[in-house]
């Protein structure tokens, strides 16, 4: 029984990455992890996915690049108004801009990059760096 599936997802994509895989099989599937997977492959963190239906959920299929370094999900999903990015990059992040912190917005998932440049807010989802 799975209670986060973008943990599980997260989680086993870092785990092949330490173990020097080139792919990773995540399931289930799903939009959230789609959009956290497009914008990852945007950020030249990920390969070229696909999604694949085994009648059980789905799967994508990930080239994994050997570029993560860390990888998880924030809980509990805190609101991060537009101001208080960088707050929010001092505590997840290393460095001043290094790394991705993924927000769910009213536009939808994106990067906190994204979210600067169009001047909105929303919840945290995930980071990357």
């Amino acid at each position: 029984m799975q209670f986060d599936p973008l943990n599980d997802a997260l989680v086993k994509m870092f785990n092949a990455e330490q173990a020097g895989k080139y792919e990773v099989s995540l399931f289930p599937a799903s939009k959230l992890l789609g959009s956290v997977l497009q914008i990852m492959q945007s950020q030249g963190y990920v390969g070229q996915f696909e999604r694949e239906e085994n009648g059980r959920g789905g799967s994508y299929k990930v080239e994994l690049l050997g570029t993560i370094n860390q990888c998880g999900v924030v809980k509990p999903r805190y609101s991060v108004r537009r101001t208080d990015f960088d707050r929010w990059e001092g505590r997840y992040l290393p460095a001043q801009d290094f790394g991705l912190l993924i927000l769910t917005t009213n536009n939808g998932v994106m990067s906190h990059y994204d979210a600067k440049q169009n001047r909105i807010g929303g919840r945290l989802l995930a980071y990357v760096y």
